[in-house]
């Protein structure tokens, strides 16, 4: 399942089920103090602590077998309340059936039942819509969004936009589109954003944010699709081809659908994004550890790095994450504040090949930068990079937005997962690495072999690099 679809889907089950669960709870627990004004089970405790399992357990298969969570983030209001309704009726039937069965419904208290299915109706309706109404507000922020970009001719355009605006996940923002045949300074007045053609999209969507490719392009042979790809996955960015089946000779594929679309899916790293989820999950438990620490060192720190030199104690600097994103970085300020500009004059003496600066006894850095270097404390502000969301605990480095301007193709791939507070290369002795093609190297390899227990494994080879001091100048 392609990214932004198979993101969809998991959040509709996984929410829909604690909503409903959570739902079910306060109900019982909300029925059982209008009957016996006491939330503590104190008539029939084995009895009534059963039936509320028993609740729970419906609930659950329900939500998985009905596929009650289907297009939930798109349903209307009306088609909610027809969904919970249905629902509640369900568990209502149910329920009765299992009380007249077991013959608990001649102690069970009818009163109790009877308020049970009403407050289960209300809130979980209640609690649905608020959900909603906040995954809605949640896909309005751009950050959020699964950034699309669609190549198609010209006599499609119009068709496709508005089939697309109709039908597309709301998670996706359509970005922009390639118009195959169009002339170069062709103007179409179709309300959308026109990036290029067939000559010069590459390199007028290279350095954009993007995620995702739809190629609808019903016109072209195979070897121009294989192309675009083979192009795109270079880059990282997945492509959706809308055929049945194509035999294009590239990477791994799955059948899906996009919007309604018959679609093939190329991706050079697809991960489950239920993996993603629990990955995302590990971030927040370790960033909320790392910023305690943070905020316990932060007078210490501010106090060293203001007594040497002016300045703010904490930087800022632009970078750019996931597939192109600019997020601003923070770091314990480690140089004075002339830094940016000297380094234009220290470029002769950098001992890095390629895109990255790096030099010995940098003359930019203070003495207590060095220490903060050194033990990398500098870093520990990344923690609120991870809570945002913006940075992962493992991933790879991010860029400065001049390094990334200079980016190929193959460079950009790197950018295709979230960057990280630590990754594979700076476990591998950085300070030894002297080309920035074996930084790449390193973080291709991640990406390409990434699994939550590379993650923890990475984690754990970064503990011992900071506390033995190694690979850190």
């Amino acid at each position: 399942m392609n990214q932004g679809s198979s993101k969809i889907r998991t959040i509709e089950i996984y929410s829909v089920l604690i909503l409903d669960v959570l739902a079910m709870v306060c109900s019982y627990f909300l029925a059982y103090f209008c009957k016996f004004r006491t939330f503590h089970f104190s008539y029939k405790k084995e009895m009534y602590t059963i039936v509320l399992l028993l609740v729970l357990l419906f609930s659950v298969l329900y939500t998985l077998v009905v596929n009650h969570s289907s297009k939930f983030l798109k349903r209307g209001y009306l088609i909610e309340f027809a969904y919970v309704t249905k629902y509640v009726v369900a568990l209502f039937v149910s329920m009765a059936s299992i009380l007249f069965l077991t013959k608990m419904a001649e102690d069970y208290s009818r009163l109790m039942f009877g308020l049970f299915i009403v407050f289960a109706e209300v809130l979980t309706f209640v609690f649905h819509l608020i959900w909603k109404k906040y995954m809605q507000s949640y896909y309005k922020d751009e950050k959020n969004q699964v950034k699309l970009l669609v190549i198609t001719e010209k006599e499609y355009a119009a068709d496709l936009q508005e089939m697309l605006k109709e039908r597309i996940d709301i998670a996706y923002q359509i970005f922009g589109y390639v118009l195959w045949d169009a002339a170069v300074k062709e103007e179409l007045d179709l309300g959308i954003k026109v990036l290029g053609n067939e000559a010069d999209y590459l390199e007028k969507v290279k350095l954009l944010p993007l995620d995702e490719v739809f190629i609808y392009l019903p016109n072209a042979n195979k070897k121009t699709i294989a192309k675009i790809v083979n192009d795109f996955q270079m880059m990282g960015v997945v492509c959706h081809y809308n055929i049945d089946v194509a035999d294009l000779h590239v990477n791994v594929r799955t059948i899906d659908n996009l919007a309604g679309f018959n679609v093939v899916t190329y991706s050079m790293n697809p991960i489950d994004y239920n993996k993603r989820m629990i990955k995302r999950g590990m971030d927040i438990l370790g960033a909320l550890v790392g910023s305690l620490i943070t905020v316990i060192l932060y007078p210490f720190i501010a106090i060293a790095i203001k007594a040497e030199s002016k300045g703010p104690v904490l930087f800022k600097q632009k970078r750019v994450g996931r597939n192109g994103r600019v997020f601003s970085i923070y770091k314990f300020r480690s140089m004075y504040m002339d830094a940016e500009e000297r380094k234009k004059e220290l470029e002769a003496q950098n001992e890095m090949n390629g895109l990255m600066f790096k030099m010995d006894n940098d003359p930019r850095i203070t003495k207590v930068g060095a220490f903060l270097r050194k033990t990398s404390l500098d870093e520990l502000p990344q923690f609120f990079n991870i809570l945002k969301g913006d940075m992962s605990l493992v991933g790879t480095r991010p860029p400065t937005v001049d390094e990334y301007e200079r980016y190929n193709f193959h460079y950009k791939r790197r950018l295709s997962m979230t960057p990280g507070l630590t990754g594979m290369w700076q476990v591998s002795g950085r300070s030894e690495i002297t080309d920035f093609d074996d930084v790449v190297k390193y973080d291709l390899e991640y990406i390409d072999n990434w699994c939550l227990s590379l993650d923890v494994k990475i984690l754990f080879q970064t503990i011992g690099v900071v506390l033995m001091r190694k690979g850190s100048k």
